[in-house]
């Protein structure tokens, strides 16, 4: 449940800027049909920072409801304030979910000593497994290999989406850490290489448009088929960047209105919707990937 493709589901919502629960349905049913293993709902590329904490506790319930159990849900429930989390923790226990992923505080900048505690005060406030979120470029701290080996060793911490895009760090954080504490990409860009490195799969932001593709990928490489792996990441790869020619979700958000998969792209301010000009490359690769 916590291998392979996971895909870091984009938040739906109307013209008003209201949680759109026709569309959140629409994107539930796309990756179980597409065979995804498991969503992460309320997570950076969900905008979780633009909810409040009814519509993100509303949101999460949705996604478990309409799910009805055909996929696994991971709840995004990291924020620079630890006892935020441990709220939100404590909202979603025995509600289904299967765990959490906590990103790094942000804006705090806190040391190495200071991350260690925030999340040890979090994991011990509940028995739902733990995923650590390491993504330095966007929360202004690094979450250091020798500070995920010590977070390893509490028991309900059991991986972590390393979003550094530093391929280095993946044998760093391996040969420190126990044989089942789970590494995952957390940047499609360079998912080929990580795994190949020993990672177990991804967090994807592409998985939300491209989910058959992202899928097939992630079955070539565990069953080590890596010509065929190679040979859709060299398909991708165009994709995997475009996506990130606005700040994340925007492009992806534009492109899932494209095809159909939601019914805006409406998206809360401080984040805009995407340029005219980046649209039309986004929908050029769309084409080519025959995804409309």
């Amino acid at each position: 449940m916590f291998t392979g493709c996971i895909v870091a589901l984009i938040t739906p919502m109307d013209m008003k800027g209201n949680i759109c629960k026709i569309s959140l349905n629409k994107l539930i049913q796309y990756h179980i049909h597409n065979g995804t293993n498991a969503i992460v709902v309320m997570g950076t590329t969900g905008e979780s920072s633009t909810l409040n904490y009814h519509e993100y506790i509303k949101t999460i319930m949705w996604t478990l409801e309409l799910s009805k159990n055909k996929i696994p849900i991971i709840a995004g429930t990291g924020f620079n304030n630890t006892f935020k989390s441990i709220k939100i923790i404590s909202a979603l226990e025995n509600t289904g979910i299967i765990g959490c992923l906590n990103v790094t505080p942000y804006y705090n900048k806190p040391t190495q000593e200071g991350l260690y505690k925030h999340f040890k005060t979090i994991a011990h406030s509940t028995n739902l497994p733990q995923i650590l979120y390491n993504v330095p470029q966007r929360t202004g701290c690094d979450l250091l290999p020798e500070t995920v080996y010590r977070l390893s060793k509490i028991s309900n911490i059991i991986g972590i989406k390393e979003a550094t895009g530093d391929l280095s760090r993946v044998n760093q954080i391996k040969n420190l850490v126990h044989k089942n504490f789970f590494l995952l990409s957390g940047d499609d860009s360079t998912s080929y290489e990580f795994m190949l490195l020993g990672g177990h799969g991804i967090i994807s932001v592409t998985a939300n448009i491209a989910a058959q593709y992202m899928k097939r990928f992630i079955k070539y490489m565990k069953h080590h088929q890596l010509d065929k792996a190679r040979i859709i990441n060299k398909i991708l790869m165009p994709l995997h960047k475009t996506l990130f020619l606005e700040t994340n979700p925007i492009p992806v958000k534009w492109a899932a209105k494209r095809m159909g998969l939601i019914n805006s792209s409406f998206m809360r301010l401080p984040l805009t919707t995407c340029t005219l000009k980046n649209q039309n490359i986004i929908e050029t690769i769309l084409k080519q990937l025959k995804l409309i």
